[in-house]
């Protein structure tokens, strides 16, 4: 039995090292800090580019004013663009403040006639009468398209809306008609120019 105690020897050293090492302290401990406090003023501080903005309510505004009167263009004098423009936001249930009290929208309005080139293909034919072997009878034959230019006149109407209070734009349309050659007719395109430019209001 004495050969085997040089063998227990170092199994017992290790195992009594092993326990001693599970009852000493663990040196790593966990610890945690404290947040930093937030800078002065960030509790009273809001970011309203952080959220989307609130859809606009469009069914507050329900009065309106000029921004400042508008002014003819061409034949067309401000008079009768002012006219048109009024008759079409009272259609969309808009109408003009009293003078007593404040305007939901402040309206600017802006006519500009532009005269512009347009190239058209006028078709051209011809005929001719003969005989062949068919006998006698008409034929046609096709030339090559001739290329003219016309001058238009083209209204061009712009409508922007204000608000009242913080005079921040909240709409703006343009439209654009052909006008003829007479009074009447640049009329009628104004009327039809503002008609379209005030379709999209109230955005839907």
């Amino acid at each position: 039995m004495l050969y085997e105690m040089p063998v227990l020897r170092p199994l017992l050293l290790i195992t009594l090292l092993g326990l001693a090492a599970c009852q000493s302290p663990n040196p790593y401990r966990a610890e945690s800090r404290p947040l930093p406090p937030a800078p002065p003023g960030a509790a009273q501080t809001f970011d309203r580019s952080a959220y989307p903005a609130a859809p606009r309510d469009y069914s507050r505004y329900l009065s309106w004013q000029w921004q400042q009167p508008p002014a003819g263009s061409g034949a067309l004098s401000g008079e009768q663009l002012a006219e048109v423009v009024a008759g079409a936001l009272e259609q969309r249930g808009l109408r003009p403040a009293q003078q007593s009290q404040p305007a939901d929208l402040r309206v600017h309005a802006a006519l500009r006639e532009e005269r512009r080139l347009r190239q058209y293909e006028e078709p051209s034919y011809g005929g001719y009468y003969g005989n062949g072997s068919w006998g006698d009878g008409y034929g046609g034959y096709g030339r090559v398209p001739v290329i003219r230019t016309r001058e238009e006149v083209v209204s061009v109407a712009f409508i922007e809306l204000l608000d009242g209070r913080s005079g921040e734009r909240v709409w703006s349309g343009s439209a654009e008609a052909l006008a003829g050659d007479d009074n009447r007719e640049r009329l009628d395109a104004l009327r039809s120019a503002v008609q379209q430019a005030l379709n999209n209001y109230p955005p839907r």
